[in-house]
């Protein structure tokens, strides 16, 4: 049996952490879980759909493949969360164990969360959230962070109605 993290019609509205804050829907038909091996390669598609997204400019399927297979679990690295509708893939999310200096503890990074165009504005994001915010709880550490484009707005707009604070801090990034 795989561990499917939370989001279903069997989950009473109450326990919806999410939920309860934004107050939105979640759709019942949606199931949250790890990427398991022999659906690897369907996942694949999405995240170069992801890649196509941020303008990545030269897409490799094999170097995809080598990178995120590191993810699929049980993992050193981080977990590739998908997100399934009918059974198939309709979004994912990436996390990384990751560490904050700040606070001294681990916390996790969700690096990449991706939803298929049929399936946006349907709640799939926000599960995808709620399910890294599981698995950090499940691990034992106090958040999960991850950032997004300026320009992209309709994130944005999903991020602020999770309950999460903007971060005041900068990125950057040098290239070597």
């Amino acid at each position: 049996m795989r561990v499917v993290y939370g989001i279903g019609s069997a989950v009473p509205a109450h326990e919806r952490s999410l939920a309860c804050r934004y107050g939105g829907l979640v759709p019942a038909e949606v199931e949250i879980a790890p990427i398991a091996v022999e659906e690897f390669e369907r996942l694949l598609p999405l995240i170069s759909a992801y890649q196509r997204f941020y303008e990545v400019e030269s897409i490799d399927e094999d170097r995809n493949r080598t990178f995120f297979r590191r993810f699929l679990g049980p993992s050193q690295d981080g977990l590739l969360l998908g997100a399934r509708r009918d059974g198939r893939l309709v979004g994912y999310a990436c996390l990384y164990w990751h560490f904050s200096s700040l606070e001294a503890c681990e916390c996790v990074l969700m690096n990449d969360l991706f939803v298929s165009d049929e399936a946006r504005g349907e709640g799939v994001g926000r599960a995808l959230i709620e399910a890294a915010a599981d698995v950090a709880r499940e691990r034992g550490v106090p958040f999960v962070e991850w950032s997004t484009a300026p320009d992209n707005h309709t994130a944005q707009r999903l991020y602020d109605s999770t309950g999460a604070e903007r971060s005041e801090w900068f990125s950057y990034e040098l290239r070597v």
